[in-house]
């Protein structure tokens, strides 16, 4: 369809920000204040805000993106050129760049059918042959996939038993959760993303979470140059500009304040496409196992074909609805092509008959009602 013919149909974005108003209390403050470096009172309040939600023992440093989080993750997990960190491939490549950024080496690992995150069986084939070949893993990052969690016990036992820690990567996952307690706490470390497509955002930015105050300030201290104590500016350590900025952590306070509602908006609007949808038997829902629940980030389908993914992503497009094929896999990669990976099939097959659909919470009923209509036309 041309462009003018796109123009009659109103656009239907896949996942946009959705402010509430009251983000701009807290961004008036900050210009009041003149807070607008990356110091001030809301970003203590946001991470805070943060804590307190999360618990368990969670200590929350707020930084420019989640792709810096993982970084600084990797960092304190003592990651360092040519060590080998296995790495779910079913996944966004932010999740995987980093391990490239140390020059360090991933491992790609596929995914089991449940939850569309890292298989467990193939995790630890991958941790049994690299020790054989005397490359023990250095880290194991997991990703919550569309905000499902990943099978936490039997990833856990598994790094517990050979000694090797776990980022969680719970960049689409936050108010996910496993057995009622709150993705973002699982791992050694964890991160949280607030990009612009995330059920809140800070319009960049994300969160690395640790388990204690001493490597919080040990975060803090990398996320700000490393920069020591004092009137001068010394120096011991490489650090980084991430340190998120108080406005950006402003809009995140005013975001937190509505965090329910938008997850309760993302799990309503699965239900109403399962509801409607799931009689027709090419469609599949990625529904949650017993114990698991999702924030619903995005609902995702898997139809039998990749022919009617591909039809029913066509004729969506055309309407000017974005909806998305699932991630492509690490490993189909062009740049991770010669990454060493242990496969079973599961990532690809998602990948070719997976779809996401338009999920953001200011969707309308009407929003709804039209892509439903248009994917039981293609059918019937």
């Amino acid at each position: 369809m041309d462009q003018s013919a796109k123009k009659e149909y109103k656009r239907i974005w896949l996942s946009p920000p959705h402010m509430s108003g009251k983000e701009l209390k807290y961004i008036h403050e900050a210009f009041e204040s003149n807070w607008i470096a990356p110091i001030g009172p809301n970003i203590e309040g946001f991470e805070k805000d943060l804590e307190s939600y999360l618990r368990n023992s969670s200590y929350v440093t707020a930084v420019t993106s989640g792709t810096a989080a993982i970084h600084l993750g990797l960092i304190m997990l003592g990651v360092r050129p040519g060590d080998e960190v296995l790495c779910q491939t079913k996944t966004f490549i932010a999740s995987v760049n980093p391990v490239i950024y140390l020059g360090a080496n991933p491992v790609l690992i596929d995914s089991e059918k449940d939850t569309w995150n890292m298989c467990p069986e193939l995790l630890e084939k991958a941790i049994i042959s690299r020790i054989k070949k005397g490359k023990r893993p250095k880290a194991i990052i997991v990703i919550n996939l569309y905000g499902m969690p990943y099978k936490v016990e039997q990833i856990h036992t598994i790094a517990s038993k050979y000694g090797i820690p776990i980022l969680e990567d719970s960049a689409e996952a936050i108010g996910s959760s496993y057995k009622n307690q709150k993705c973002g706490t699982f791992g050694d470390f964890s991160v949280l993303s607030f990009n612009g497509n995330k059920i809140i955002t800070t319009s960049g930015g994300g969160a690395l979470i640790s388990k204690s105050e001493k490597l919080k300030a040990k975060a803090v201290y990398l996320s700000t140059q490393a920069k020591e104590v004092g009137i001068h500016y010394s120096h011991k350590d490489i650090g980084y500009n991430y340190r998120m900025s108080n406005i950006s952590a402003g809009i995140g306070r005013g975001q937190m304040e509505v965090l329910e509602d938008r997850i309760a908006s993302r799990r309503r609007i699965y239900n109403y496409y399962k509801d409607q949808l799931d009689y027709i038997e090419e469609i599949r829902f990625l529904k949650e196992p017993e114990g698991f629940l999702s924030n619903r980030w995005l609902t995702c389908i898997l139809l039998k074909t990749q022919e009617q993914r591909d039809g029913i992503l066509d004729l969506l497009l055309s309407k000017n609805i974005e909806a998305r094929p699932s991630w492509k896999p690490m490993h189909m990669q062009p740049i991770f092509e010669n990454v060493r990976a242990f496969l079973n099939g599961v990532s690809e097959d998602l990948f070719k008959r997976g779809l996401c659909l338009p999920s953001g919470s200011s969707m309308t009923d009407k929003d709804l009602n039209l892509i439903i209509k248009y994917i039981k036309a293609y059918f019937e």
